[in-house]
């Protein structure tokens, strides 16, 4: 009974034992693979996309199964999918690979071909191990050709489904290649995003101008990140630009402001235009000045300026003044009048008239001015004759003598000197004015036994004509002879005070 019990424990352990070990799941694989838990397979490491800088020397990384392989950048990788002629067994396809690499150039510490998987389907590419790599090499391009799977694992049907990994999709050509979830619309980035794809997967970026915050892209401030811009930057969303002051321009790199020369862009000074940086001014020329608007030219009135520009009259012009003198005078450096001697020019006396000039003009008066019963005797001096009772009474002589003087003259002034040309012995002389003076103009003073001096007393104003009779008395000491001449004296005021 014991036996029979034991045989029937004996038979159970054993039966459970064996299903136990057909249960068991092999998770290890050889170098260059690693196991896919979801496809229960070991699938191919892409060490070009995990290991950094593979490949040195400017070389490129070319993923291959269980390892990879460094060649020149202009190496052509072509994929053969003709059927092969006999099938290569794995160890010989791994000596094979090997020797390829070996042959093309690839860089010591790459892995090559010996790396492939003895059996299974490779995740990317679609070959199984059994497939041999062939590696050719030419002058300056290195080409690598896969030959396909092995027909009995894969068959060459396009309609036959293989597995590829997660971001893989089968092509026409039965191998795995990248999806491009970025053109496919299957991203899920953001519309302020930009989708960028990746071996097996895909990336969202911000586009340009713009920095991730969170799960946000946001507008990066470049006009606080100095320096940008020469003088004034404006932000824009993902951008910016740059300004410049009022006169200045944006150079030709959009970032330097350079200064504008206005006067010669678009001058809009009305005479004179000098550039400034940043700016212009305008200037007039002599006799105007800046208006309000500071770009025009107002014409200055000098002679509203000051009333001593002209002697006699200022006339204002554009940019100047010019001085005007009365008829009879002409201007004399450009503000002084001076008067004209008509009687050296031109005048209309007649032949028995002699010309007068006075300040402003000139008259004409007789060349014998003497009247009966006065003869002349010598130019200007008419003498009564002795022989003629009638002039017992009168002056002996008569002396005529013309003056000009300017209007308004400062008073007390000497004007006139009068004089005895004959001298009595034992005689006394004596100066009266005998006419002419009614309104007390004048003054005479004696200034010797023999001369007078007439004086202005009182300011005149022209134009104007004076007759004053100036009287010498002569008596002798005894009082027994007595004469007397007058010095008949025209005065002629002028109009003007010069």
């Amino acid at each position: 009974m014991l036996k029979a019990l034991f045989l029937t424990m004996l038979t159970l352990a054993l039966v459970k034992s064996q299903d136990t070990e057909e249960t068991i799941t092999y998770t290890q694989c050889t170098d260059g693979y690693e196991w896919d838990p979801v496809r229960q397979q070991c699938k191919d490491i892409d060490e070009c996309d995990i290991v950094p800088d593979a490949c040195k020397g400017g070389m490129k990384c070319v993923n291959h199964y269980g390892g990879y392989l460094c060649l020149p950048k202009t190496a052509q990788i072509i994929v053969n999918n003709e059927q092969p002629q006999q099938e290569t067994p794995a160890a010989e396809a791994v000596g094979a690979a090997a020797n390829a690499a070996a042959a093309s150039g690839a860089t010591p510490g790459s892995v090559a071909a010996s790396g492939i998987a003895a059996s299974g389907v490779m995740p990317g590419g679609g070959f199984v191990a059994s497939a041999a790599a062939e590696v050719q090499t030419g002058r300056n391009n290195f080409v690598i050709r896969r030959n396909p799977a092995d027909l009995q694992r894969i068959p060459s049907n396009p309609s036959h489904r293989i597995q590829c990994a997660t971001g893989y999709e089968q092509s026409e050509h039965n191998v795995c290649q990248d999806i491009d979830e970025c053109t496919a619309g299957t991203h899920n980035c953001r519309a302020d995003q930009v989708c960028i794809n990746l071996r097996g997967s895909f990336a969202c970026q911000c586009p340009p101008g713009y920095q991730k915050r969170g799960e946000q892209c946001v507008d990066i401030d470049e006009c606080t990140i100095p320096p940008y811009c020469h003088q004034r930057c404006v932000n824009t969303p993902g951008s910016f630009y740059c300004q410049c002051s009022p006169g200045f321009q944006l150079a030709a790199n959009n970032y330097t402001c350079v200064d504008i020369n206005e006067c010669d862009a678009s001058n809009q000074c009305a005479q004179q235009c000098y550039n400034i940086l940043g700016s212009f001014i305008c200037q007039c020329n002599q006799g105007y000045e800046l208006s309000s608007d500071r770009l025009n030219c107002e014409d200055i009135d000098e002679c509203r300026t000051s009333s001593y520009l002209c002697q006699y009259q200022c006339v204002n012009e554009p940019g100047k003044f010019s001085c005007m003198c009365p008829q009879g005078y002409q201007v004399v450096r450009s503000r002084t009048c001076q008067d004209i001697n008509e009687c050296e020019t031109t005048n209309e006396c007649r032949e028995d008239e002699m010309c007068w000039n006075y300040h402003g003009g000139f008259r004409c008066y007789p060349r014998n001015p003497c009247q009966d019963p006065y003869v002349l005797t010598s130019e200007n001096r008419c003498v009564c004759p002795v022989s003629n009772a009638v002039c017992r009474e009168l002056p002996q002589s008569i002396v005529y003598k013309y003056m000009s003087i300017r209007s308004d003259r400062s008073v007390p002034s000497d004007i006139f000197q009068i004089q005895a040309t004959t001298i009595y012995a034992n005689t006394i002389n004596t100066f009266r004015i005998k006419s002419g003076n009614e309104n007390g103009e004048f003054y005479l003073r004696q200034t010797s036994p023999v001369s007078a001096m007439l004086v202005l007393v009182k300011s005149l104003s022209g134009p104007r004509e004076y007759i004053v009779d100036l009287e010498m008395l002569t008596v002798n000491s005894l009082g027994t002879f007595r004469t007397s001449s007058v010095l008949r004296l025209t005065i002629i005021v002028g109009p003007f005070a010069f």
